[in-house]
């Protein structure tokens, strides 16, 4: 009885971690909504200034504190701990805006299959896309 007890409480706590982990590799759902947002000259792609405009929203939301640095934990569900170091030249453990700015171009560059630089919603949706997105969304 005990035996079945500890095994029910070890499938409820990963359970529970599994579903709290959901989010963080969640897909991102590309919608008329968010190409919106992505695309304000509305010709159906997204190109890098509009990445990056877009990345620059997003990284001030995530400085809720205003110190001009996302760490891991802010950049949790986006940035890996290894990617976090590779985008951190001076390596103080965090990336300020140009160098996010720099993660969103070398995402946007590994997302833009036809080397023609626009995605479309079909490169936003793969794989590549999907750690762009991440990071402007």
């Amino acid at each position: 009885m005990m035996i079945s007890r500890i095994l029910l409480s070890i499938s409820i706590a990963l359970g529970v971690a599994a579903v709290v982990t959901v989010p963080a590799s969640a897909r991102v759902k590309i919608d008329a909504a968010l190409m919106k947002v992505l695309d304000p000259d509305n010709d159906g792609t997204v190109d890098l200034a509009e990445a990056k405009a877009a990345a620059a929203d997003t990284f001030k939301k995530l400085d809720a504190d205003n110190s001009g640095k996302l760490d891991a934990k802010k950049l949790a569900g986006r940035v890996k701990p290894k990617e976090l170091k590779k985008a951190d030249p001076d390596n103080d453990g965090s990336l300020d805006q140009s160098e996010y700015e720099a993660l969103v171009e070398k995402r946007f560059i590994e997302a833009n299959r036809r080397h023609d630089g626009t995605l479309k919603k079909g490169e936003l949706k793969s794989h590549r896309g999907q750690r762009l997105v991440k990071l402007i969304h």
